[in-house]
């Protein structure tokens, strides 16, 4: 099975709930990971670059991405668009990288309406108190922001079921190596492998006959 294709993968959880340091994490271990970078209206916080953690449009700019079929998917989360440029992630995923999109559950269910081979993963806190305090303590946000983002991860709690694996990211490096193993295990899945199950039956038919 070499030369295999990449796949696309989801990572959604709760605000605050680690998923951006462990993704970083991952693909700076492993280097045949590659994170999709999404384009959104909201506005840079400190140290972030437009292109580097996300491409930062104005809002009719990102609607006219919509009307023209230029998003994989697409969504509001606390009054700010997000969404997956298509093209970026089609050309990595053909070069073999596996391409992580890093978004909420409104886009997660998108992709697994429209790419039913997607593997989604929803990453946890130990606990909701834990969540909190993690919000807290990230210093970049009003307490009203913090509530806000609380109440979204109720509804967001509603969902989780419809993702393949659950990650309790509570010791970081446990958590990568979890993470790597869901995703390496999932291009072993028979469905990923319909062409090289093919050639091997074609094979065996091969030798048979030359018996």
């Amino acid at each position: 099975m070499n030369n295999r294709k990449g796949i696309l993968i989801v990572v959604s959880g709760f605000s605050g709930a680690g998923k951006g340091t462990l993704l970083k994490s991952l693909v700076s271990k492993y280097k045949n990971y590659q994170l999709s970078i999404s384009a959104t209206t909201r506005s840079p916080r400190d140290g972030e670059e437009d292109g580097r953690e996300y491409f930062f449009v104005a809002k009719e700019k990102f609607e006219e991405m919509i009307s023209k079929g230029e998003l994989m998917e697409h969504a509001q989360y606390v009054g700010n668009y997000y969404g997956t440029p298509k093209k970026y992630v089609e050309e990595q995923m053909n070069q073999g990288k596996d391409v992580i999109l890093e978004i909420e559950i409104q886009g997660a269910l998108q992709i697994k309406k429209n790419y039913p081979d997607a593997l989604l993963v929803f990453v946890m806190p130990p606990s909701i108190l834990e969540l909190k305090n993690r919000l807290i303590h990230r210093g970049s946000e009003t307490m009203d922001l913090i509530e806000s983002r609380m109440d979204r991860a109720k509804e967001e709690a509603k969902g989780i079921e419809e993702y393949d694996y659950l990650i309790v990211n509570e010791e970081l490096d446990s958590s990568v190596e979890e993470l790597h193993y869901v995703i390496e295990g999932a291009h072993h899945i028979t469905s990923r492998n319909i062409e090289w199950i093919r050639k091997m039956r074609e094979q065996l038919n091969e030798e048979v006959k030359g018996e």
